[in-house]
C-alpha cells in the first residue's frame, strides 16, 4: 500500500511539473518529487539513496533552480512547435530500451546473478576484506572506487562549465557600501536571519558528522558536501552575495574544488607505486584494513571538498551573473530615461 501511494504521488507530480506553466511551481513541484523518491527509497531499504536525493534531488538542486529562475524569468514562453518529431524520438528510444532488457532477468527472480555472485560475495567478503560495517560505503569507496571518481571528475568538469560560460570580472566594492547593504539586510526579516544565524553552525556540524558517520551508517562525502553547500548558500541568501563574498573566498573555494580532485587520483596514484592496482588501499599501509579504513577517509574527505566547493562556485557565478544582467538593465533605463 505504502508502494503504491508513493508511486501514484510520484506519478501525479510528475504530471503536473510536465503542464506547469510557472516555472517557480515547477521548482517546488520538483523538489517535492525529490522527498517522494527519498521516501520510496527508504520503503526499499534504499537509506544511502534516500539520504543523497533528499539532499541533491530536493535540496541543493531546488536552491540552484530558484537561482536561476531569477535569470530566466517566471513563466513559460508559449512557443508554437510541432511535438510529433520529438514523440516519434521518444517512442523509438524507449522501444529500444525495452528491447535490451528483454533478455535480463525478471525483477526479483531468485536466479539472477545479482543475487547468486554479486550481492552475496559483498555481504559476506566485505567486512572481512574491509572492516567496515556499512557494505554500501565499502562498494563505492573501494570496491567501486574508479567509478566513484569518474563521479567527481564530472561534477567537477560541471564546476569548470559554469565558471567557463558565467564567470564574470567584478569591480570592488567599497566597505562602507558593504557595511550599509549589511544594515539594510538586518533590517529586513530581523527574525529569520537571526535564527539562520543559529542554525548554520548546527547544519555545518552535521555535515561533518554526516562525513565521518559514512562507515557506520547512511553518509559519506557526497551528502556532506551537499549539506555544507547548502548552509553557505542559506547564509548568502538571507544575507546577501556581499556578506557572502566577505565570508566565501571565490578563489580559495576553486582551489579546493580542484585539491579534491588532486587528493582522490593522488591516493590512486599511491597505491600504484607501491605495487598495487590503482586505488587497491591494502598497499597504503603494512595491514591491509587499516590501509582501507585510510583510503576510504581520504578520498571521502576529497569528495566532500570538491562536492561543496563546486556547489558553492555554481551558486555564486550564477548569482553573480544575475546581478550583472540587472546593474544593466538599471543602466539600459536610466540611459533611455
Amino acid at each position: 500500500m505504502i508502494d503504491i501511494v508513493l508511486l501514484t504521488l510520484l506519478s501525479a507530480v510528475a504530471i503536473a511539473i510536465i503542464r506547469m506553466k510557472d516555472l517557480f511551481a515547477v521548482v517546488m513541484l520538483s523538489g517535492i518529487y525529490g522527498l517522494l523518491s527519498a521516501s520510496f527509497f527508504v520503503a526499499m531499504d534504499a537509506v544511502d539513496v534516500a539520504f543523497t536525493e533528499a539532499a541533491v534531488g530536493a535540496g541543493i538542486s531546488t536552491l540552484l533552480m530558484l537561482v536561476v529562475i531569477t535569470i530566466t524569468g517566471r513563466s513559460e514562453k508559449t512557443t508554437r512547435h510541432n511535438p510529433f518529431p520529438a514523440l516519434l524520438i521518444i517512442i523509438i528510444t524507449g522501444g529500444l530500451l525495452i528491447y535490451g532488457t528483454l533478455d535480463m532477468p525478471y525483477f526479483g527472480s531468485a536466479d539472477a546473478p545479482i543475487h547468486n555472485h554479486v550481492a552475496p560475495r559483498y555481504i559476506n567478503d566485505s567486512m572481512q576484506e574491509i572492516g567496515i560495517v556499512n557494505i554500501v560505503t565499502s562498494i563505492l569507496a573501494s570496491y567501486r572506487a574508479f567509478d566513484t571518481f569518474g563521479e567527481l571528475v564530472v561534477i567537477f568538469t560541471a564546476g569548470i562549465g559554469v565558471l567557463a560560460l558565467l564567470s564574470i570580472v567584478r569591480r570592488p566594492v567599497d566597505d562602507d557600501k558593504i557595511a550599509c547593504i549589511n544594515y539594510s539586510m538586518h533590517e529586513q526579516h530581523l527574525v529569520v536571519r537571526i535564527v539562520t544565524k543559529m542554525l548554520i553552525p548546527f547544519i555545518l556540524l552535521f555535515a561533518l558528522y554526516v562525513q565521518f558517520h559514512g562507515d557506520f551508517g547512511p553518509g559519506g562525502g557526497f551528502q556532506a558536501g551537499v549539506i555544507f553547500a547548502a548552509a553557505i548558500i542559506l547564509y548568502a541568501m538571507l544575507f546577501g552575495l556581499s556578506s557572502a563574498r566577505i565570508v566565501i573566498n571565490q578563489p580559495f573555494i576553486q582551489l579546493i574544488s580542484a585539491a579534491g580532485v588532486l587528493l582522490y587520483s593522488c591516493v590512486g596514484l599511491v597505491s600504484l607505486l607501491n605495487g598495487g592496482n590503482f586505488f587497491d588501499y591494502n598497499f597504503l599501509s603494512n595491514d591491509p584494513i587499516a590501509g582501507q579504513h585510510l583510503g576510504i577517509l581520504l578520498i571521502e574527505w576529497a569528495v566532500g571538498c570538491t562536492v561543496a566547493s563546486v556547489m558553492i562556485i555554481i551558486f555564486f557565478n550564477f548569482a553573480d551573473y544575475r546581478e550583472m544582467l540587472q546593474s544593466n538593465k538599471h543602466k539600459y533605463n536610466q540611459e533611455s530615461s
